[in-house]
């Protein structure tokens, strides 16, 4: 029976440390329509000693047909299963072609719970994952056993690998206020183009002199004496007495006659 064995433990990543939390099985209610099926198909082979000899082969092959397609469907539902991990949910589905459907925790946006009336009698309830796997076959989970505590479990696995306090964490960040520093210094104001400025320095009448023309070799010259004329300690020239028409005498000059 390896043929029909679903073989989770093949699907694990265990080299990362992925481990089954539950695997989760059809319900029984699920094959109920299957099984009656199933005891019809019975039925109709056991008229094959109530018919005329020449028409044995009709309640043989209708009832064969029956049988074979109660127990597919019962096999089906057998290979259904749908895995509960620390890292993720899948489902492994199919006969002879397998199909498998995976989804990480971190894609789960919420977990819808149907139980309808005769599924609250029996145990037993439909799960409707609202995320982005609607095309992966996780969209909807049905005839799962006690939806409730499997409900409960896939919550605990996304607390428990922190998805949920991580995004707890970012909105708690979003929502605490960031402390305002103290307002610095003002900036200098620029300065005012009408405010009086430093007059600029009197410019040296031999250096403004020296560059024109010949007049700094005359310059030069001039500067070479005096300091010839300090290095001597020779007495400075006596300059002339400065005209002040003030202090000149008035008095009548005495001519000979």
């Amino acid at each position: 029976m390896s043929l029909f064995d679903p073989r989770i433990e093949k699907h694990l990543i265990s080299d990362q440390g992925e481990v089954v939390i539950d695997e989760v099985h059809k319900h029984w209610a699920a094959v109920v329509s299957a099984t009656l099926e199933l005891f019809g198909g019975i039925v109709l082979l056991l008229l094959v000693f109530f018919v005329p000899p020449k028409a044995w082969w009709v309640p043989v092959l209708v009832g064969g047909a029956v049988v074979l397609h109660a127990a597919w469907r019962i096999l089906e539902r057998r290979m259904d299963v749908f895995v509960i991990t620390n890292m993720r949910v899948f489902r492994v589905h199919g006969i002879l072609s397998q199909s498998i459907a995976t989804m990480p925790l971190a894609r789960i946006l919420d977990i819808s719970v149907h139980k309808p009336v005769i599924g609250r009698i029996f145990g037993y309830g439909h799960f409707v994952f609202e995320s982005a796997a609607q095309e992966q076959g996780l969209r909807e989970i049905r005839y799962v056993g006690d939806p409730d505590g499997r409900g409960n479990t896939i919550q605990r696995v996304i607390q428990q690998s922190g998805l949920r306090g991580f995004a707890g964490q970012r909105s708690f960040a979003h929502d605490v206020a960031v402390p305002q520093l103290p307002p610095g210094p003002p900036p200098p104001l620029p300065p005012d183009p009408t405010a009086a400025r430093p007059a600029p320095p009197s410019p040296d009448p031999d250096a403004a002199t020296a560059g024109v023309g010949w007049d700094w070799l005359a310059v030069a010259q001039r500067r070479e004496q005096e300091r010839l004329a300090q290095l001597r300690c020779d007495p400075e020239p006596e300059t002339p007495p400065v005209f002040d028409p003030d202090r000149t005498s008035t008095a009548p000059l005495d001519l000979p006659r």
